[in-house]
């Protein structure tokens, strides 16, 4: 008998004499909350997602999908970005103007390796505007979790409005909780006891963030 089947069968006998509920566990409790926080257009949706997003120190681009491209490499210009690692599903229009060297996600790639590498380029599974959080599920444009997490740049793009949902429950039923799910909201940082800021520990030092719709291209900074 193994260790495990010891522990188990503790745990059975332990609870043998224990009467069962009446109600099922799932119903015990109210599901009554709300799922989102207030009436809001799309627009208005999109909007709060921008501000929250630059309020933790996030920058926010919105550009059209004719421009992502000049964006994306507007901004790795603007990084002084020489290499930049690619999922193998992003779409390759979008560095189609990067002059940056553009490196693989391969399996083989060490901590080390990424370490050097100077940006990432993601798309993401979806935006929460009241959290200000971008969800990754390693899909194939999003890539493995620490090519998202070793690189001290990360631009990651938003489809706007179709990723973008006001609420934790919304996105929650829009995410598969077996996939590797990574939630950002705003670049890595944490505090020591007197509350002083250190960004870069555990994550990217800096998160850029495309909103890419319809409208004209614009910058919102924290």
């Amino acid at each position: 008998m193994s260790s495990r089947e010891r522990i188990l069968g503790r745990v059975r006998r332990a609870l043998a004499a224990v009467p069962q509920d009446d109600m099922p566990f799932e119903q015990a409790f109210s599901r009554d909350y709300l799922r989102e926080h207030g009436e809001r257009s799309v627009e208005q949706t999109v909007d709060l997602l921008a501000e929250n997003l630059a309020d933790y120190r996030a920058i926010v681009h919105r550009c059209t999908a004719a421009d992502l491209a000049a964006t994306i490499a507007g901004m790795l210009a603007a990084r002084g970005s020489k290499t930049v690692v690619v999922p193998t599903g992003l779409d390759p229009g979008w560095l189609a103007e990067a002059e940056a060297e553009q490196v693989p996600d391969r399996a083989e790639s060490t901590p080390h390796e990424l370490d050097r590498v100077d940006s990432v380029v993601t798309a993401c599974a979806v935006a929460i505007a009241e959290t200000g959080t971008i969800v990754l599920d390693g899909g194939p444009d999003q890539g493995r979790r620490r090519i998202t997490l070793v690189p001290d740049h990360h631009i990651c793009v938003v489809r706007v409005p179709d990723q973008v949902v006001s609420s934790v429950p919304q996105a929650l039923e829009r995410l598969d909780p077996a996939r590797p799910l990574t939630w950002i909201s705003g670049p890595s940082a944490t505090s020591d006891i007197e509350l002083d800021r250190v960004e870069g520990v555990h994550g990217p030092r800096t998160l850029e963030v495309v909103l890419v719709d319809g409208q004209a291209s614009t910058e919102v900074t924290s």
